[in-house]
C-alpha cells in the first residue's frame, strides 16, 4: 500500500508518510530531552522554568501537533457528497470464503463474474458492497482503503486506479478459518482492454464435453451461461479458467491444482462449503477437469 496506484491509495501513502515524519520528529525532541536530563549539568530550576516547561512541551506543543494532524488526516477524507455518477459500478457479494462479482453494463444488464475483478484505468469505480453471511473486508491495498462488508447492508466505496497492473485484493476481516485464503485478483486496464474484456465477459461460456460437469451436479450449484447449469449456490464458472486463480486467491488455475481440488477441497481451503470428489473414477475427473479448463 506503500506503492499506490490509485488515487485514494495515493492519499493513505501520503498521510503515512507524514505522520511518520512527525513521529520520529517526536521522537528525537524526547529522547533529546531525555539525553539531556541525563547527561546535562545538574543544578536547579526555577519555578518559572518548570512551569514554561510544562506549558509549552505538555500542553501546547501535542495540542498544536495533533491538531496540525487531524486537519491533514480529515482533509484527506473522501468527498460523499458528490453527486457526479460513476464511470463503473460493481456489485461484490462476500460469502465464506469468496467474492461473487457483477458488473453493471451500459443498458442496464448485469454480468456475473467471481473471485477476479477488472477495472479500467483513470475511471472512477463504485463498489456495491454487502455479505450472505458475516462480517468480511474489503481491501485493495495498491488502489485504495478498506471498506466493511456487512449482512444485510449495503455500503458504497468508490476508487480510482491510476496506474495499469495486476493488484491483490483480500478480505481484510477475519471472517473464519479460511480467511487467509480469501483473496482476488484485480486487474487494471486501458479503456480499450477493458471494452474489449468485458465484451469477451458477457459472452457464454460454452465448451465441448459438458456431460460430465452435468452428470456430477455440478451445475446445481455453479452457472456456466448457455448451458443447462444455472446454480447459484457458488461461483459462476462462466469464463473459469481465464481466471488467474481458483479458489479465491488460493492457488493458480491449472490442470494439476483443479484435480486437487475435486478430490478434497476442504483439505485446501478448511471450511469450504463445497463437497469433495474422491469418489469419481480418474476418467469421469479427468473429463470434468477438462471441460473446466476449456471455459474461456
Amino acid at each position: 500500500m506503500l506503492h499506490p496506484a490509485g488515487e485514494d491509495a495515493a492519499a493513505v501513502a501520503n498521510l503515512f508518510w507524514v505522520m511518520a515524519a512527525g513521529t520520529v520528529v517526536i521522537w528525537l525532541i524526547i529522547m533529546g530531552i531525555t539525553v539531556y536530563a541525563v547527561l546535562g549539568k545538574r543544578r536547579p530550576k526555577t519555578e518559572r522554568f518548570a512551569d514554561r516547561f510544562i506549558l509549552v512541551g505538555g500542553v501546547a506543543f501535542p495540542t498544536i501537533t495533533l491538531a496540525a494532524l487531524l486537519i491533514f488526516g480529515l482533509a484527506l477524507l473522501p468527498d460523499w457528497v458528490r453527486a457526479e455518477p460513476p464511470d463503473l459500478r460493481i456489485h461484490v457479494t462476500a460469502e465464506q470464503y469468496w467474492w461473487r462479482v457483477a458488473y453493471e453494463g451500459p443498458g442496464g444488464e448485469s454480468i456475473q463474474s467471481a473471485n477476479e475483478i477488472h477495472l479500467p484505468v483513470d475511471s472512477t469505480v463504485e463498489f456495491v458492497l454487502t455479505s450472505t453471511d458475516v462480517i468480511h473486508s474489503f481491501w485493495i491495498p495498491s488502489l485504495g482503503g478498506k471498506m466493511d462488508v456487512i449482512p444485510g447492508r449495503i455500503n458504497l466505496w468508490r476508487l480510482r486506479p491510476t496506474d495499469e497492473g495486476i493488484f491483490r485484493g483480500v478480505c481484510a476481516e477475519f471472517c473464519g478459518p479460511s480467511h487467509a485464503l480469501m483473496a482476488f485478483p484485480v486487474v487494471v486496464h486501458s479503456a480499450d482492454n477493458f471494452a474489449a474484456w468485458r465484451e469477451g465477459e458477457a459472452a457464454s461460456g460454452i465448451a465441448q464435453g459438458n456431460e460430465a460437469f452435468i452428470a456430477t451436479g455440478c451445475g446445481a450449484c455453479h452457472t456456466v451461461r448457455g448451458t443447462a447449469a444455472s446454480g447459484q449456490v457458488g461461483p459462476d464458472l462462466t469464463h473459469f479458467a481465464s481466471r488467474r486463480t481458483m479458489g479465491a486467491g488460493t492457488m493458480p488455475i491449472s490442470a494439476e491444482n483443479l484435480a486437487r481440488w475435486l478430490i478434497d477441497p476442504d483439505h485446501l481451503k478448511p471450511d469450504v462449503r463445497m463437497p469433495g470428489y474422491e469418489t469419481l473414477s480418474e476418467d469421469d475427473r479427468a473429463a470434468l477437469v477438462s471441460y473446466l479448463m476449456a471455459l474461456k
